[in-house]
């Protein structure tokens, strides 16, 4: 029993770091979606997420096709600034995953598109400067969202 946290062509170590340490002290799996913008071996990234790594389910795909077809059934969420669902309008299960984009560009328009019914958006003022959050804080934000939802199963 896991949460899912999908990094659509993560570009920044840190980043995903740091979301590999709030993976690591929630038990929730962290897939990577290729390329990425960086080595997994890479010093920042494992500085950001400090000792954790050996506490973190990591799996990478060579892109989003391969995550689909290994999770047929699978609940799927999709974080974006174009949805029209807030991340508190769903109800979300204890093995659901959700999918955030890039950092310079999100997630593509085709996947959007596809999903558009269940494409989540963390409320924030309207401005053409700040278009979004910080990848980490928004994965912070919706996951302990879905972790209320669920019950904190395992988590004191």
């Amino acid at each position: 029993m896991a949460i899912n946290i999908v990094l659509f062509e993560p570009e920044i170590p840190p980043n995903t770091g740091n979301i590999a340490r709030t993976c690591a002290a929630t038990g929730s799996r962290l897939h990577l979606i290729k390329p990425l913008g960086f080595s997994i071996d890479d010093k920042h990234l494992k500085r950001a997420g400090l000792d954790y790594w050996d506490l973190v389910d990591v799996h990478v795909y060579e892109n989003m096709d391969e995550l689909f077809a290994k999770y047929k059934n699978a609940k799927f969420f999709f974080s974006t600034t174009k949805a029209k669902h807030f991340y508190t309008d769903m109800d979300y299960n204890d093995e659901c995953f959700v999918v955030f984009g890039k950092e310079t560009a999100g997630l593509p328009k085709e996947i959007l598109k596809e999903n558009f019914d269940t494409c989540i958006k963390i409320p924030m003022l309207e401005n053409e400067r700040a278009r979004s959050l910080n990848l980490a804080n928004s994965v912070n934000i919706v996951l302990y969202e879905v972790l209320r939802q669920t019950g904190f199963v395992n988590l004191v």
